[in-house]
């Protein structure tokens, strides 16, 4: 993990720490290109090229800004999504692994 990104989420829960290294290795498992990891705007952000995915820790959820998480709303049942369109993961909720993939692989592809 990027040194930054770890400093980062150290003052989070060890909770939500898992629930993020959860959905940060779906990422990974999502795309065969490198994928770049970085704090942009002192959020964790997740780049192959110029696409993106962000994972927004919270007190007891993750954000997920993704630009196809709209595509795949009907698959997403029992999750929430802010008005910006950003996918909320909450401590203990079951993670939607196989939707998850596909956005962002999907994101990440362009």
């Amino acid at each position: 993990m990027n040194k930054n990104v770890k400093e980062y989420l150290d003052k989070y829960s060890a909770e939500l720490r898992e629930l993020y290294t959860q959905l940060r290795n779906i990422i990974y498992d999502s795309v065969p290109q490198e994928i770049e990891e970085t704090l942009w705007a002192k959020l964790p952000s997740y780049y192959v090229g110029d696409f993106f995915v962000r994972l927004i820790p919270f007190k007891d959820h993750i954000n997920i800004e993704a630009s196809a998480i709209a595509s795949y709303r009907e698959k997403l049942d029992g999750c929430k999504t802010t008005p910006k369109g950003m996918l909320q993961i909450y401590i203990g909720q079951t993670i939607p692994y196989n939707v998850l993939k596909q956005i962002f692989a999907e994101t990440l592809a362009g």
